[in-house]
């Protein structure tokens, strides 16, 4: 089967953001190379070493990326900031050792490393990306052993202690921490070698105290990279779940009923994430947003609509349906227009993939039997989700919707629609593109049950007060 256009258009964008990438690459090494050589006379052979040596690190650095995140490598602005900032630490050590001599190298905070790539990526990477710096910058510094070990752990500490960056009063932690470990590292080494207590250099220690000072820089660093990157950080995702933005006070007031239940899709989705590890504050915007569409035609939708009036009741169900597709689309222009970031708007894209449109297609299929070729005008665009964080709110504003149908609230009603909507989402395909194994969509299904079921558990009938 000869592929499709749009397959072709996927695969030259594949081959393109590889070349982009090896290019990359090639400049980041050629630009190390010049660094840890800059103003010494070498040999051919002690050349070709050094670029077998740096060459081979970004080897490594690069199956690292390809085999536990992949999708860096194929945006160039992601692959661009990591090997932007490797280059970056060790062109600052080059110029503080040649200036003032290997001593102030001590002043280069290279926990600043894990603690940006941890921000905007995970833990592991950072450790890596971390590890490759200074391994790299260890060419330059007279006692590399020692170098290595201190930052690697100061390195290490950062990242255990960084927990949550929005919180200022954490990064004055993970800094205090950092001057820490750095100080008794130092110390012990010290003492190891046959020093003395008197013999103890304190500026040596002051120099500590303002390195772990330096990582207070993060806050406005952060804000830099975030713009320039397009990066999404925690900082910014709890502003955009604030409810007083602009756009959800807008679908607060024009269409309540689908900002309610855009709040009750955030919580059942927030604990669902919290469950199977993934982003809880990506996934908390990202359900608040999901339904912003709907502030073009508030009236068409359920949850909007006074005294059992439907206009639908009027219109061809192909016609309803498009009304209702649509939002998905209006919601996209929307959020561009209201500046959201692209990772957001993505929820919007994906929260109902490429399902149908049930209800409306099977009352067209009532009217007239027969025609399931029209099953296209009847299908959301998609695409499909392809994040752990898109494909749980997904679920949850499926099971959420479908909750207030119900007309029992038993344990049992509630448990039997939950397995249904979400075998239903799994046999359509919705999740074929995520990494959720049977375990995370176990976990999923049993938190919304218990969160439903304390929604709607029965209260006692007060008696009326005389």
């Amino acid at each position: 089967m000869s592929p499709s256009a749009s397959d072709i258009l996927k695969i030259q964008k594949v081959k393109r953001g590889s070349a982009f990438t090896y290019f990359y690459f090639l400049v980041s090494i050629v630009a190390v190379v010049a660094i840890l050589l800059q103003g010494e006379e070498v040999s051919k052979l002690e050349l070709i070493g050094t670029i077998s040596i740096i060459t081979l690190c970004y080897v490594v650095l690069y199956f690292f990326l390809l085999q536990f995140r992949s999708e860096v490598l194929t945006i160039q602005r992601k692959i661009f900031f990591i090997l932007i900032t490797i280059i970056l630490f060790l062109f600052v050590t080059r110029m503080v050792s040649d200036k003032y001599g290997t001593d102030f190298i001590l002043l280069i905070p290279f926990a600043i490393i894990p603690v940006m790539i941890r921000t905007f990526y995970d833990a592991r990477l950072a450790l890596f990306i971390l590890l490759i710096t200074i391994l790299l910058t260890a060419f330059m510094i007279e006692k590399p052993f020692e170098f290595v070990l201190m930052n690697f752990i100061s390195g290490m500490v950062a990242i255990f202690t960084m927990t949550n960056i929005y919180k200022r009063l954490h990064l004055f932690f993970t800094a205090l921490m950092v001057i820490i470990s750095y100080s008794c590292f130092h110390l012990g080494i010290f003492l190891m070698n046959g020093g003395s207590i008197e013999e103890i250099n304190l500026s040596e220690y002051i120099r500590f105290a303002e390195n772990g000072a330096m990582i207070l820089l993060c806050y406005p660093l952060i804000l830099i990279f975030e713009k320039r990157f397009l990066f999404l950080s925690d900082t910014t995702l709890l502003e955009l779940a604030d409810t007083n933005q602009p756009l959800l006070r807008k679908l607060a007031e024009e269409a309540p009923g689908s900002f309610q239940h855009s709040l009750q899709v955030a919580n059942l989705a927030e604990e669902a994430a919290r469950v199977i590890g993934a982003n809880l504050l990506l996934v908390k915007a990202g359900a608040l947003y999901h339904d912003i569409g709907k502030i073009a035609n508030p009236k068409y939708y359920i949850e909007n609509q006074k005294d059992g009036v439907s206009p639908h009741d009027k219109l061809d169900p192909r016609l309803s349906a498009r009304v209702i597709i649509n939002h998905v689309k209006n919601g996209v222009i929307l959020a561009k227009n209201y500046k959201i970031p692209t990772q957001i708007i993505d929820f919007i894209r994906t929260h109902h993939g490429t399902t149908v449109a049930y209800f409306f297609y099977k009352k067209y299929l009532d009217m007239n039997p027969g025609k399931t070729e029209m099953k296209k005008d009847f299908t959301y665009p998609g695409p499909k989700p392809f994040s752990k964080e898109t494909a749980v709110v997904m679920m949850a504003d499926a099971v959420e919707a479908s909750s207030r149908s119900l007309g029992d609230y038993s344990e049992e009603n509630i448990n039997d629609m939950v397995e249904r909507i979400i075998v239903l989402q799994e046999q359509d395909g919705q999740f074929s593109d995520i990494p959720l194994t049977y375990k995370n969509i176990s976990d999923i299904k049993e938190i919304f049950r218990k969160r439903l079921s304390n929604i709607y558990h029965v209260r006692v009938a007060y008696p009326e007060r005389d």
